[in-house]
């Protein structure tokens, strides 16, 4: 891959969350003139626990900054009697935009631990992204990156809390990955290429930069340990790929064995 292209998807998929716009609009059905908000705020948690008219939940609606009507809601769960009755947050949903429509929504589960959210990024009232938390950390967040159609086609994946993998469609008709994307200690190690759109990869490809700055590495901490170097070892497999490489100055050692024999 050229280093142009390189730094320039690294520009593109460094940042593992999305951003929203920095203009923010009305969603349809809404208006940005709050003495005028519809009666209907589209609740995105009744999808989820079913509040509206449940005498075991209880609804706590806010005012956040910017507003001033009411445009965050919490529904908690009621559990206990006398004393031991508490409230266990079940759902969050913030109008972020302050139209009058609810545009993003978090579940938690018993331990008070986010489970799953939904957002509507660019208010025209489609999700466009979906996060998965495991034990309170991000696991997963699924993006509409088109803004247009409604499901994902960018699936990112997370391994204590830090970007591992990506996953992409970028042009194969079936909507599947065409692009995966690894990461090692949250920098883009390797890029995986479908051209042919039959699921499997294609090409792999390294930022020969990256990979020289490896080998550099790796060769003066051989050499402090007083081992010989590693160019005297046997061939190695690219473990993504499966194309074996051989040692950089196997040709060189090659050449000189076969004139000495002259």
């Amino acid at each position: 891959m050229k280093p142009l292209a390189w730094l320039a998807l690294l520009a593109v998929v460094s940042c593992g969350g999305s951003a929203r716009p920095a203009a923010a609009t009305a969603a349809p059905g809404g208006t940005k003139d709050q003495t005028q908000w519809p009666a209907d705020d589209r609740s995105m948690c009744e999808r989820f626990v079913h509040w509206k008219g449940s005498p075991d939940l209880e609804v706590v609606e806010t005012v956040g900054e910017g507003s001033f009507r009411p445009n965050i809601r919490r529904v908690y769960k009621v559990v206990g009697q006398g004393e031991d009755r508490h409230q266990i947050l079940q759902c969050r949903e913030i109008d972020t935009n302050l139209d009058g429509i609810k545009d993003v929504v978090r579940t938690f589960n018993d331990k008070g631990e986010a489970m799953h959210e939904e957002a509507d990024t660019n208010y025209d009232g489609l999700l466009d992204d979906w996060i998965n938390f495991a034990d309170g950390r991000i696991e997963e967040e699924d993006v509409d990156s088109t803004l247009s159609a409604g499901r994902p086609n960018v699936w990112k994946f997370y391994l204590d809390g830090k970007l591992s993998r990506i996953r992409r469609n970028t042009h194969c008709p079936s909507g599947k990955p065409d692009v995966w994307e690894i990461y090692l200690n949250g920098r883009l190690d390797r890029v995986g290429n479908d051209t042919t759109c039959d699921g499997h990869v294609d090409r792999w490809d390294r930022d020969a930069l990256m990979v020289a700055q490896e080998e550099a590495a790796a060769g003066v901490e051989i050499a402090e340990a007083g081992a010989p170097p590693a160019a005297s070892a046997g061939a190695a497999t690219d473990s993504f790929s499966g194309v074996t490489v051989a040692p950089a100055d196997a040709g060189a050692s090659a050449a000189k064995k076969k004139k000495g024999k002259k």
